[in-house]
């Protein structure tokens, strides 16, 4: 990076850092984004289960006895997953706008035109 001054260089890596942590958010939210669908799955066929009901403990499936209480459980782990997840979305709203400050910082300094955004795509853009 010869010629570009001491400033501009930390402004750079600071953009690739912020783009690096984007995308690890936006993987991590996709992550629980597929565990609470999975989850809302269990709790939908855990209601229409009819005969006895088995819960995967480690390598054995145990008879579940409380089929309430299990499903009150299944939909707690359900509401903190949808906290995580509401958290990482502001997370990765605070940092989809510094990363577009930092490349109009850096484009600026450089004199070049404004690029299009190329912040990495929205995991809610994606469809199963």
């Amino acid at each position: 990076m010869n010629g570009i001054s001491p400033q501009l260089q930390n402004q750079i890596a600071q953009y690739q850092q912020v783009q690096q942590q984007l995308q690890n958010v936006m993987t991590q939210k996709g992550q629980m984004e597929s565990q609470q669908r999975e989850l809302q799955r269990t709790v939908e066929e855990l209601a229409k289960a009819d005969g006895d009901v088995y819960r995967n403990v480690g390598m054995l499936l145990i008879k579940v006895s409380d089929k309430a209480a299990l499903k009150d459980e299944l939909e707690e782990s359900l509401e903190t997953l949808g906290i995580r997840i509401r958290g990482l979305e502001r997370q990765e709203k605070d940092l989809r706008e510094k990363y577009e400050v930092l490349g109009e910082t850096i484009n600026r300094a450089m004199g070049n035109a404004p690029v299009p955004k190329a912040a990495p795509a929205r995991s809610d853009e994606e469809e199963d």
